[in-house]
């Protein structure tokens, strides 16, 4: 965490040099299983489809808000908007390219990995991209993935320490957080900003720790994507007010397609809260409720500026 913190304080366009190195690196692993591995495909492996238990829909909710973090952070594309050239063509161009190519990716690795490995191992299996990987390439290929999963993991916390830098800076710059958050260094990187969510995020892991490394993982998963799904419910509530308000802006078809993807949007993001169990709703809305206090204060000392 601090390694990368340091990294991030030295500047965005070093920290999107790492992030391109290890995006690159991390997509060889998932590229070799999502091709070789339907030379061993076997098609019986995927009977019984769901082996929880539950029903197919009690199951497709409780992995909901698991596999959505698979591709949480889309709309961060947009925070370091002010370093990207021509952000306004860029942005949505990566972001669609990306959720495409990456949807695909993980779809076709995905089903070759239920294809090699039986239900009831793949159930049991705590590295299933390993797993299938040791049965297509042999033992050294278990090693080869894991290696990628260690780098998968370094570069996604390098994006997300970026974006626990600029969030905090864009609130500060709108007075609806602190103003020591929006103090920037010699790089232009918000290193207060940095310096206290990496702080935060050290708490989160020593308090957490205890639960073992696959428990910690999982809840820290969850936590995250609920904290980012209320966002994306207010979001989309918000598109529908904007397109209710100023109605003529839009055309009759694009306004009605619009409109169809926020509702669904809307749905799916609650649905997804409601699959990230009780404890991490509870843990979430305290977590929420927090920052309350921190609002009124900056309120406070805003009027108190004014007067």
């Amino acid at each position: 965490v601090w390694a990368l913190t340091i990294v991030n304080v030295m500047g965005v366009k070093l920290a999107g040099r790492v992030q391109l190195a290890t995006t690159v690196l991390k997509l060889i692993p998932l590229i070799l299983v999502a091709t070789l591995g339907y030379a061993f495909f076997q098609p019986g492996n995927f009977v019984p489809l769901n082996v929880s238990g539950e029903s197919h829909l009690s199951a497709i909710t409780a992995t909901a808000t698991l596999t959505l973090w698979a591709f949480l952070g889309l709309e961060s594309a947009t925070i370091p908007a002010g370093d990207v050239i021509e952000p306004e063509r860029t942005i949505p161009r990566a972001t669609i390219l990306g959720t495409v190519f990456t949807a695909l990716l993980y779809i076709l690795a995905t089903a070759a990995i239920m294809g090699i490995i039986a239900p009831g191992d793949l159930m049991t299996s705590t590295a299933p991209f390993a797993d299938a990987a040791q049965r297509i390439l042999g033992p050294w290929a278990a090693y080869f993935v894991a290696a990628g999963a260690t780098i998968s993991c370094f570069g996604a916390l390098n994006g997300w320490i970026l974006n626990q830098g600029q969030i905090p800076l864009a609130a500060a710059r709108d007075g609806v957080f602190p103003k020591p958050f929006a103090a920037v260094g010699r790089s232009g990187a918000p290193t207060t900003a940095l310096v206290v969510s990496s702080i935060f995020v050290t708490i989160l892991l020593a308090t957490n720790f205890t639960r073992g490394l696959v428990g910690l993982f999982t809840f820290i998963i969850l936590l995250a994507t609920l904290t980012s799904l209320i966002p994306y419910v207010f979001a989309a509530a918000a598109q529908l007010v904007i397109f209710i308000r100023e109605k003529k802006r839009f055309e009759g078809q694009r306004l009605t397609g619009a409109s169809i993807i926020a509702v669904l949007a809307f749905l799916y993001s609650l649905w997804a809260v409601g699959g990230s169990g009780q404890e991490t709703v509870y843990w979430g809305f305290l977590l929420l409720l927090a920052g309350i206090p921190v609002y009124v204060w900056v309120e406070w000392r805003r009027v108190r500026s004014e007067e």
